[in-house]
């Protein structure tokens, strides 16, 4: 099996680092609105995260998910070892935007 690689754009100094295929499908989770401030256009398999959200899904311990059954209800959801683990490495290494190498 290949590795799957987060590579910050634009942040030479920071290595690349390896996710499992389980957190590739859920980076979506927490990918910044396209409507925030700073948000660039994204290529294929590119990846911007907010760092107000960063922070707040830090701080809570949680991320919220709709449903798309019932899109007026959101599903709170606690944060797992390697989500969070995620989270602190964009937060100290104030990364942004990113690139999967798969």
């Amino acid at each position: 099996m290949s590795k799957i690689l987060l590579v910050p754009i634009g942040r030479a100094d920071v290595p690349p680092r390896e996710i499992s295929p389980r957190l590739r499908t859920q980076l979506n989770y927490f990918i910044g609105s396209p409507s925030a401030a700073g948000h660039p256009k994204l290529a294929e398999l590119e990846f911007w995260f907010d760092p107000v959200e960063v922070d707040k899904w830090i701080d809570d311990g949680v991320f919220y998910l709709v449903s798309p059954l019932d899109t007026a209800n959101m599903t709170e959801v606690e944060l797992s070892e390697e989500q969070e683990s995620l989270l602190a490495w964009l937060k100290s290494h104030q990364i942004q935007h990113l690139r999967v190498i798969e």
